[in-house]
C-alpha cells in the first residue's frame, strides 16, 4: 500500500524529553522523502503548537505550527464549541490556562461560580485541589479531562500525567468525566481529518501508546504502527484490547512499513 499521510505521536515516539529517540530522525526523513504528509499530535496539554516547533526543531524535526496540535488544542476547541460562555474552573498547568485565555475562554477560581470543571496534569496537584474539585462537582457541573494519559515518558523515568489527576478527582467525586479529550477522542479525530489532506485509508498513525495512539488510528480507520520506544512493551501488546497493525522497535524502523 502507498501511504500519503502520517499522524505521529511526540513523547516516546520521536523524542524523550528534549532529545531525539535514536533512529527516529532518520525515520522521519524517510517518511518525508517518500512524500508522506506528516502531522504531529501530542497528548501533552500544557504547551501550544508554537512551542513544539522550537522543541522538535531543536531535536532535528523541521516543522511549522500547522503540522502539530496537542491535547490543549483539542480541549480548547471542545470548550469553544460547547462551553464558550461558561466560567471554567481549571485544575491544571499554567500553560493550559494560557491557551484558554488566548482563545477567549473565561476561567474562575470560585467553586460556586464555575459552570464546568476542567482537569489536567498539574505538577502542584494536592489535597486542596481535591477539595476544590469535590466541592465544584457537588453542584453537578460538567467534568472534562484534557487527556487520558495516566503516565507519560520523561527523560529519566515515566511520571504521572493528566489521567492520574482526572482519576483522583473521579474517585473522590464518585463520578466519571463527561468527556476526556486528546487522543483518541472524536474531537481529535476530527482535527486530524481536517489537517491531513490524505485519504484515511492512506494514512499511518505511529505512536507508543495503545489506548491513545493505536486506538485513535483504529477508530479513524488508519493503519496503526506501535513503537516500543515509549511506555508500551511486547507483553502489554499481547494483553491489549486494541491490536496495532505493525509493531516496531522504534520509529527508525518505519522502512519496514513503507517498503
Amino acid at each position: 500500500m502507498k501511504f500519503s499521510g502520517a499522524v505521529l505521536d511526540v513523547d516516546g515516539t520521536v523524542v524523550r524529553g528534549d532529545d531525539p529517540i535514536p533512529g527516529a530522525p532518520a525515520g522521519y526523513r524517510r517518511l518525508r522523502e517518500a512524500g508522506v504528509e506528516t502531522l504531529f499530535v501530542s497528548n501533552n496539554p500544557t504547551k501550544a503548537p508554537p512551542a513544539y516547533v522550537d522543541r522538535l526543531g531543536a531535536a532535528g524535526y523541521e516543522i511549522d505550527a500547522d503540522q502539530v496540535f496537542t491535547a490543549g488544542s483539542v480541549t480548547t476547541r471542545y470548550l469553544r464549541e460547547r462551553h464558550a460562555d461558561d466560567e471554567l474552573l481549571c485544575i491544571g498547568d499554567r500553560g493550559l490556562l494560557e491557551q484558554f485565555e488566548a482563545s477567549g475562554l473565561s476561567t474562575t477560581d470560585d467553586v460556586d461560580a464555575a459552570d464546568a470543571l476542567v482537569a489536567s496534569i498539574d505538577r502542584e496537584f494536592g489535597y486542596e485541589d481535591l477539595c476544590t474539585a469535590l466541592w465544584a462537582l457537588e453542584r453537578d457541573i460538567p467534568f472534562i479531562g484534557t487527556d487520558p494519559d495516566v503516565v507519560i515518558p520523561a527523560p529519566d523515568r515515566d511520571v504521572p500525567g493528566s489521567g492520574a489527576v482526572i482519576n483522583a478527582i473521579a474517585g473522590v467525586a464518585e463520578r466519571e468525566p463527561d468527556a476526556v479529550l486528546g487522543k483518541p477522542s472524536d474531537t481529535a479525530i476530527e482535527m486530524v481529518r481536517e489537517r491531513l489532506q490524505a485519504p484515511t485509508e492512506e494514512c499511518l498513525v505511529v505512536g507508543d501508546r495503545l489506548n491513545t495512539d493505536i486506538a485513535l488510528g483504529e477508530r479513524a480507520g488508519m493503519t496503526t504502527v506501535l513503537v516500543l520506544s515509549g511506555v508500551t512493551d511486547e507483553a502489554m501488546v499481547a494483553d491489549a484490547n486494541v491490536s496495532p497493525d505493525y509493531v516496531i522497535d522504534d520509529f527508525g524502523g518505519i522502512d519496514r512499513i513503507l517498503d
